[in-house]
């Protein structure tokens, strides 16, 4: 994977508003851009950026539920064609802060449904029954410290503030 060439971005963010932002920040003007760009920017910080930048999207996203909820969350599962990003389910979790759980079903919509099917005709009883067939392929732990975390959400949002309502950059 080209991402793991380089240890980290580099300093370069990568915001996918190619049609706006949506959640939290719902601005619709905003535009895609890629900050921080130096002479010794290669490719492979680029791919990283981007990566990174599902990762500080998922932040965003976690921030307003906890801030809407009053609710903290204590680890992220996750599943989905993304998961199978080590790099990514890595950094999910030091920027999050909290363990990250790589669902054994990497594509697990369908077993929802499945398990929804059976709960409406009876083959579980509740949906505890259900949970206990839950298994975790691989849990990611968080490696940074939190000044580092900080530090580099701190850097996410100036370059979201550089690209709403499409500003200039």
């Amino acid at each position: 994977d080209i991402a793991m060439l380089v240890e980290d971005t580099g300093g370069v963010y990568l915001v996918p508003a190619f049609a706006g932002l949506g959640a939290p920040y719902w601005d619709m003007y905003a535009r895609g851009a890629i900050t921080g760009i130096t002479r010794s920017t290669t490719k492979a910080h680029i791919v990283r950026a981007a990566l990174e930048g599902i990762a500080y999207q998922v932040k965003d996203l976690t921030q307003a539920f906890e801030e809407t909820t009053g609710e903290m969350l204590t680890e992220l599962r996750v599943d989905g064609g993304a998961s199978r990003n080590d790099l990514l389910m890595q950094f999910q979790s030091d920027i999050l802060g909290i363990p990250v759980n790589r669902s054994s079903y990497i594509e697990s919509t369908g077993m929802g449904a499945a398990f929804l099917a059976g709960l409406s005709t009876g083959m579980w009883e509740s949906g505890n029954e259900i949970k206990a067939l839950r298994t975790s392929e691989r849990r990611f732990e968080p490696l940074i410290t939190q000044g580092k975390r900080d530090g580099l959400y701190a850097g996410w949002l100036d370059a979201v503030e550089r690209v709403k309502s499409g500003r200039n950059i």
